[in-house]
């Protein structure tokens, strides 16, 4: 039977979208697998296998224990935005976008569900957030939000590479970054096609367009902006 032209453009249409995921996860893909890897290695650094409870959500700087804390406290947030996003994403959102941030959203668990598990018993607790600032029913106000706390936690990993001290963590934050990076080019397009490849935007992140360089935050600049969406108290000690 000879398929009409909507017919055909229906399978096109689908298949694209199908290949676009598939290229997404592909590079998502392998640091996904680098990362559950290094989880069954033996050899976590010293401070991770202290008998220690952390009661009272301390992030201390003074070592690599406080900055993947602190890195887990973003994937929180991250991972929190997302599971509420995909709840009931706005009405106005394509097949691909419905697609692409359920993939986000799994992957921002993982990473979440990562530093938890490494982290041991010096990982802070699990953080209440508090999104009722955002409108999750319009896509405009969802693309922003998700971009906002993307390029933020870029930033932040590319800060956090230059700060850690032990060689199994530089692996760590290295692979996870790429991931990270991936999602802020991807919502970036989303809301404006060439935006991912603009330095000069993202200036106020860190960038420098002149020198070629990616988004850089310290710690007190990410959490002064991230901090606006988390209700427990976090204890910050020798930012």
């Amino acid at each position: 039977m000879t398929k009409s032209n909507s017919e055909a453009n229906a399978e096109k249409d689908s298949f694209s979208a199908s290949m676009r995921r598939r290229q997404f996860l592909q590079f998502t893909g392998a640091s996904a697998i680098a990362v559950g890897l290094i989880g069954c290695k033996k050899d976590k650094p010293a401070e991770f296998e202290a008998a220690y409870v952390n009661t009272d959500n301390t992030i201390d700087f003074k070592d690599d224990a406080g900055l993947l804390n602190y890195i887990y406290a973003l994937e929180q947030l991250e991972a929190a935005f997302y599971v509420k996003a995909a709840e009931s994403l706005p009405t106005s959102f394509t097949a691909t976008q419905i697609l692409f941030f359920n993939d986000i959203k799994l992957h921002e668990i993982a990473h979440r569900e990562f530093f938890k598990r490494i982290l041991g018993t010096t990982a802070i607790g699990n953080l209440t957030v508090d999104f009722s600032s955002i409108n999750f029913a319009d896509a405009t106000a969802v693309l922003n939000t998700a971009k906002t706390f993307e390029d933020l936690g870029v930033a932040a990993y590319n800060d956090a590479i230059s700060r850690c001290k032990n060689d199994y963590n530089l692996f760590i934050l290295s692979q996870i970054a790429t991931v990270e990076a991936r999602h802020a080019a991807y919502v970036r397009s989303q809301i404006d096609a060439l935006s991912f490849a603009d330095l000069n935007e993202l200036a106020p992140l860190g960038a420098d367009a002149g020198s070629a360089l990616d988004v850089s935050l310290a710690p007190g600049k990410v959490l002064e902006q991230a901090l606006k969406y988390i209700k427990t108290k976090l204890t910050i000690i020798n930012l």
